[in-house]
Order: C-alpha cells, then sequence, then structure tokens
C-alpha cells in the first residue's frame, strides 16, 4: 500500500514531467522523472565536475577559457546538463548529545589535534594538510582502541537528526531546476570504520579481535540511521544514495554479506514504503560483490566502472543488475582524458545506452578528473541528446 508521501510524490512526477516536456531545461523534472519510471524513456547526463573544479581553482591553475571565473552552477548551465545535487545533504543536521565537547588544538603548520570529549571518555583525531589537496588525511583516526569504540557507540547511541528548511531553501535557489534534489546517507557500518572512523587495516584487526564491541557499535550506527531515515521519509528529498564507495579489495563476499548485505536490505525496505528512489555508490572494484546486486534491495547501484579503469565489463554490470535495477554513471573518467580518443568515448556512450536505457541515469564513474577535457561532456550530451530526440 502506497503511503500519502509516495502518493504526493506520484503526483508530483506527473506535474514534473508535464513541465518538462514543455521546457527542455527543467532537469529536475526529468531527474524524477527518469528515476521514477515516467520519463517515456528519456535518459538524462549528469556528469560530475567537482573534481577538475574543485582541483583547479585550489592549486591555483583557475578554469580554462570559457568557464575562467564561473561558479559550478555557471559552469552546468554554460554546459547545458544536470549535476547530482548532493548539495541537499545540508539539510540534514546530526545532532550530538548536548554532554559532547569538540576541542581542536593546532599542532604544527600542517596537523590539526580534534578531541571529542564525552562523559565516558574521549575520542582523538589528528588530521594532516597538503599543498596538493585541500584535503587532509589522518595521521591518527577517531578510533583507534577499543575504549574510543566504546565513546563512538556512546555517542551514535544518542545522537539525533535535525531538518534544516533554511538549507534547502538556500540550496533551491542556488541550483534551480538543475537537477531534483539528492542527498547521501552515512556510510554502513564497516564503510564507515574503513574511511570515516578507523582506516581500513586497524577496522579490520578490530572485527576479529573485540567482535562484540564491533557489532554493538554496528547496532548504534543502525539505530542512528533509522532515525535520520524517519526524518528522510518525511522530507521532500526523493533520491537516496548510500555514499559507501564500496571497493571488493578491501569489502570481500564474507563480508558484505555478513554486515553490509542485510543493512541494506534493511534501509531499502524502509525508505521504499515513502516511495524514495534508492541507490549506493560502488566506485572500486566490484566484479566479486556483483552477484548480490539484485538483493540488495537497492533500486540502481551509481559510480561502478567498467574496463579499462574498473574490473567489469558493461556486459558483466547488465548481466548482474538485469531489467529491474539502474545504472547511474558508467562513463569510465579517463575516457575524457586525452589518453583515450573521442571514438573510445563515444562508442562507449553508444553502447552503454544499448544496454542499459530507460533504466539509465547516465554519468562518469565516478568524476572527470583535473586532467580531464571539460568540452567531451558536450560530446555525451549530443549522443544523449540524439537518442532521446528519436523516442
Amino acid at each position: 500500500m502506497r503511503t500519502p508521501c509516495a502518493r504526493e510524490t506520484e503526483a508530483a512526477l506527473a506535474r514534473d514531467f508535464s513541465n518538462y516536456r514543455s521546457a527542455e531545461t527543467d532537469y529536475a523534472a526529468l531527474h524524477r522523472a527518469v528515476a521514477f519510471g515516467k520519463a517515456g524513456g528519456r535518459i538524462i547526463w549528469q556528469p560530475r565536475i567537482g573534481c577538475w573544479y574543485d582541483d583547479k581553482i585550489f592549486s591555483g591553475e583557475g578554469l580554462p577559457a570559457p568557464y575562467a571565473g564561473m561558479s559550478p552552477v555557471e559552469v552546468y548551465e554554460s554546459l547545458n546538463v544536470s549535476p547530482r545535487l548532493y548539495h541537499y545533504n545540508a539539510c540534514f543536521r546530526a545532532v550530538e548529545d548536548p554532554n559532547v565537547r569538540f576541542e581542536v588544538e593546532r599542532l604544527n603548520a600542517t596537523d590539526t589535534k580534534h578531541t571529542i570529549v564525552t562523559p565516558i571518555g574521549i575520542q582523538t583525531e589528528i588530521l594532516r594538510s597538503s599543498p596538493s589537496s585541500p584535503h587532509e588525511r589522518h595521521v591518527k583516526w577517531q578510533i583507534s582502541s577499543e575504549d574510543e569504540l566504546k565513546v563512538a557507540i556512546w555517542r551514535a547511541e544518542r545522537r539525533t537528526w535535525q531538518w534544516d528548511e533554511e538549507a534547502f531553501k538556500a540550496v533551491s535557489d542556488e541550483w534551480g531546476n538543475l537537477g531534483a534534489p539528492t542527498m547521501f546517507m552515512p556510510r554502513v557500518n564497516i564503510q564507515d570504520l574503513y574511511i570515516n572512523t578507523m582506516g581500513i587495516e586497524s577496522a579490520v584487526f578490530a572485527l576479529y579481535d573485540y567482535p562484540d564491541t564491533m557489532k554493538a557499535y554496528f547496532h548504534a550506527l543502525d539505530e542512528s540511521h533509522d532515525r535520520l531515515i524517519d526524518l528522510i521519509n518525511e522530507s521532500r528529498i526523493e533520491i537516496i544514495n548510500f555514499g559507501d564507495n564500496v571497493h571488493a579489495g578491501t569489502l570481500p563476499p564474507k563480508l558484505f554479506a555478513e554486515f553490509v548485505l542485510p543493512a541494506y536490505q534493511h534501509r531499502c525496505q524502509r525508505l521504499h514504503t515513502a516511495g524514495k528512489f534508492v541507490h549506493a555508490h560502488w566506485d572500486g572494484d566490484v566484479k566479486p560483490l556483483l552477484p548480490y546486486a539484485q538483493e540488495t534491495g537497492l533500486d540502481g547501484i551509481e559510480a561502478i566502472t567498467p574496463v579499462p579503469q574498473g574490473d567489469v565489463t558493461l556486459e558483466e554490470v547488465k548481466a548482474a543488475l538485469g531489467d529491474r535495477m539502474y545504472l547511474i554513471d558508467g562513463l569510465p573518467a579517463i575516457y575524457f582524458d586525452k589518453t583515450y580518443s573521442v571514438e573510445t568515448l563515444e562508442e562507449c556512450t553508444r553502447r552503454i545506452i544499448e544496454l542499459f536505457a530507460p533504466k539509465l541515469i547516465l554519468g562518469i564513474s565516478d568524476e572527470i578528473s583535473s586532467t580531464g577535457d571539460i568540452e567531451r561532456v558536450r560530446l555525451v550530451s549530443r549522443i544523449v541528446d540524439e537518442y532521446n530526440a528519436g523516442l
């Protein structure tokens, strides 16, 4: 039975798609329509350009003509393509227990120490900046012992979530109808440890050194994420991603089946009751995990990267996703560098459309690099426009 929220979503889709058909630049309507099977077979092209943009600005190189001085919104408008608007993540704010205190100490020119103080103990994290990247790397992770893991459990058990309406309005005003509101959930259990809080090697040892405490942490995370889902299901955000950055080299089938698969199934069941479109971000080697794809409950998978950059062929991806699941992205990022010919990119684009349309939200797996040729985005646009016009 469809919930009131789901019925309202379907009604909005009908209205939005009628708008799209009379205004080809209403990418928000097209994005919704494609995701929910209301686009009459059309697909949408959503290249992510954040790495290309941010790296050029950070390095001081600046953007090439004619994009110099443009904001990200203006670049997308100039390219006449749709972004994937994860900017709406700003609408969901994690709220810590009021007894939690955060302290920051600058250790030297590159290192910053972050201390999280709670009634049951502390966590410390040391981050190091680099002249080659806007992102800091971990010198010490938030969780490096069982005691720090217990502090993390205490925090997760008490963490709540709030909706920020002002943030929603701000993102909507900035990005307009370039794409449908989209958000990604916090990383699931093991991926949280690998990427957010512990690092891969320490997390793998911890799974075997203190499994009961680890399972207690996963349980606390799941309950916190359930509280977030309560908020998501009441929100106007219709397209939900699990931003997990899955890579089979660190998440083998045994660990995926034991920990990640049941968490995915639970999340998807809850989100689908509110009519949400749900997909996950798998951007590493994925061949050993593809047999689980249709068991996850996901509507699609984002960022699967085919050969020669990834470890799967397009045909293997199609066999795994079948006719039910969407491919989100699919074009290897390296095809946007001049190492590969324009003809190679064109051939790959046409093959992806042939295999996956209409269950396709075309994009770059997973971003054009800072050395990529941004004008190749226009080549893909022409192929997509040609396909859609043919329908």
